[in-house]
């Protein structure tokens, strides 16, 4: 083997490495995902993280490979089915899986956006247009010796023809989704809807850095001739910028919300990631350091506004993290561009290095033009799929979760009752039937006055609309309890890789209330209105006589101990 065949094997080893730790930002985004929204929908997200891979592998081999690396325009590559790998005559594995890992990191930062409301179906159609068509075009734009290119706009790893993308993508299909039920009430106040596991979104943050290493060092596909040399600032000013944001994020949280906000903080290390990746080649590395401050400062309010005053809702930030601080970081190649990239490709320096206004404009212009090519067509995708297969689940299917309704699995944690939800049915209540009511009675003092417990078992969907009903009779307060059990039902049977799982105990909510001045006839009344649905489930009322009842913080007892002038005044 001669020292040019040893280098060629250098490179494609390299690349082909990078293209395996690209791959794995997958488990990253799927990890980010399940850990920052509800546990009821961690299966399908999962799914989802999978499929678009799958899905995108083969639309991408099959039309958009083609399209992005075709020659017939500066604007569109050309349609070449079943790529190769190499437009025309001969072989390039290396550059087709190199390219299919990027396209699939785009097709999946929508996920995030979109998630806990969307139909699964839904999702695998746009997920396979992006992957087919709308990346492909923008792709050729920069990459692949379009327009863009010829102006000499630079987006060395993807900031804009990656992340921008898709966090366009993911704002236009979050606005036309709508927000999750709860998530604004009708005066327009946020409600937060905590992720189930920050441990779990953590974890995806850390895949996303170790690997982010492939995504931008990669981009040399080669260590030969100079490049190694290009590889290693990469990593270094990629390392920089996420480092300096992260820290600029828990600082601006701590100051802001007088404690170092962790969710925000895991944000701010992928804000960094994304806002570096455009001019990660050409920056030093006080030119990272200062990208990460601006994408630090850009993502929290940045979330904040799309959260707040837009009331769009990002249930992961992706649209903060991905849309504006890819945007963000490709226009500051403009200001901080230093270095020269190889012999070829000579870009000018930035606004800050003397380089005049000239790069500067150029990624201003690469920049709107990409957001006016995904707001165009994915307007048009997200519309035609609202219209024909719809795009969002039922209120029913949102509230039980994702999981059991789109997949048939009650619950993504073997042998851990899920989290009840705690949002609202806006819906009116059944008539009221005849619901079983038993009596079960315990000695009696007679010293204390009448005093009843009433408990209450149903499903957990019928929380929140119980426990407005409660308060609406005088009810001031509650115990609630996660339970399993079944009734008359006997459990449900579901199945897992098409065997079936027979569940004899399925997830219940227990409340539990002590009274003497609440009629019991009130509170039961209250509860058969609510719970009613007339299917089996919908639980048992239990009423119990209370022998006494001691409040530790005054020491009364009795009826007296159930008394809250404070509250009732």
């Amino acid at each position: 083997m001669d020292i040019n065949e040893l280098a060629s094997s250098l490179d494609i080893g390299w690349t082909l490495l990078a293209a395996a730790l690209v791959f794995f930002m997958q488990a990253g985004f799927a990890m980010v995902e399940t850990g920052f929204t509800r546990a009821k929908n961690a299966g399908n997200i999962i799914m989802k993280n999978l499929m678009d891979f799958c899905l995108g592998t083969i639309v991408y081999w099959l039309v958009g490979f083609g399209i992005m690396f075709g020659t017939s325009s500066l604007f569109f590559g050309g349609f070449e089915f079943f790529n190769d790998g190499m437009v025309g005559e001969g072989y390039n594995w290396t550059q087709l899986i190199f390219q299919t890992v990027f396209c699939a990191t785009a097709a999946t930062i929508v996920s995030g956006a979109m998630a806990e409301r969307t139909k699964f179906i839904s999702y695998c159609l746009y997920s396979l247009i992006i992957s087919a068509f709308v990346y492909p075009v923008s792709g050729h734009w920069i990459w692949g010796g379009g327009w863009l290119a010829e102006m000499g706009f630079h987006d060395f790893a993807g900031s804009t023809a990656v992340h921008m993308v898709g966090g366009v993508a993911a704002l236009v299909g979050a606005f036309i989704l709508g927000p999750r039920i709860g998530k604004y009430s009708a005066d327009g106040k946020v409600h937060a809807i905590p992720g189930h596991s920050l441990t779990l979104g953590a974890l995806g943050v850390f895949i996303l850095w170790f690997a982010w290493f492939g995504f931008n060092g990669g981009s040399t596909t080669a260590l030969s001739g100079g490049s190694a040399e290009v590889a290693s600032r990469v990593f270094v000013t990629t390392n920089m910028a996420t480092a300096v944001a992260a820290t600029v994020v828990m600082l601006i949280t701590w100051l802001r919300y007088k404690k170092p906000d962790v969710s925000m903080t895991l944000n701010g290390a992928l804000a960094g990631l994304v806002a570096i990746t455009a001019g990660c080649d050409t920056v030093t590395t006080v030119g990272a350091a200062v990208i990460g401050l601006v994408a630090g400062f850009a993502v929290v309010f940045g979330i904040e506004f799309i959260d707040k005053v837009l009331k769009i809702d990002d249930p992961v930030g992706a649209i903060g993290v991905h849309g504006v601080c890819g945007a963000l970081g490709t226009i500051m190649v403009g200001l901080f561009a230093y270095y020269d990239y190889g012999s070829v490709d000579v870009l000018p320096r930035g606004l800050f290095y003397g380089g005049g206004a000239g790069t500067l404009l150029t990624q201003v212009i690469g920049v709107v033009s990409v957001i006016a090519w995904v707001v165009l067509t994915m307007l048009i995708v997200f519309t035609v799929i609202k219209k024909t297969v719809g795009l969002r689940v039922s209120p029913e299917e949102e509230i039980a979760g994702l999981d059991i309704k789109e997949h048939g699995l009650t619950s993504s944690y073997a042998d851990f009752i899920p989290v009840a939800h705690t949002i609202y049915e806006d819906t009116e209540p059944a008539p009221v039937p005849a619901v079983p009511v038993t009596h079960i009675v315990t000695e009696t003092s007679g010293d204390s006055g009448e005093m009843s417990k009433v408990v209450i078992i149903t499903r957990r969907t019928k929380f929140e609309m119980l426990k407005n009903a409660l308060s609406e009779v005088g009810v001031t307060g509650m115990t609630v309890t996660d339970v399993m059990g079944c009734g008359l039902q006997k459990g449900a049977t579901e199945y897992y890789r098409g065997v079936p799982v027979e569940t004899k105990l399925v997830p219940k909510v227990k409340v539990e209330v002590v009274v003497a001045k609440v009629p019991v006839a009130a509170i039961v009344d209250a509860a058969k209105r609510v719970l009613y649905t007339g299917a089996y489930g919908d639980g048992k009322i239990f009423v119990y006589d209370v022998k006494d009842v001691i409040q530790v913080r005054t020491g009364k007892t009795g009826y007296d101990a159930l008394q809250y002038p404070e509250i009732d005044k």
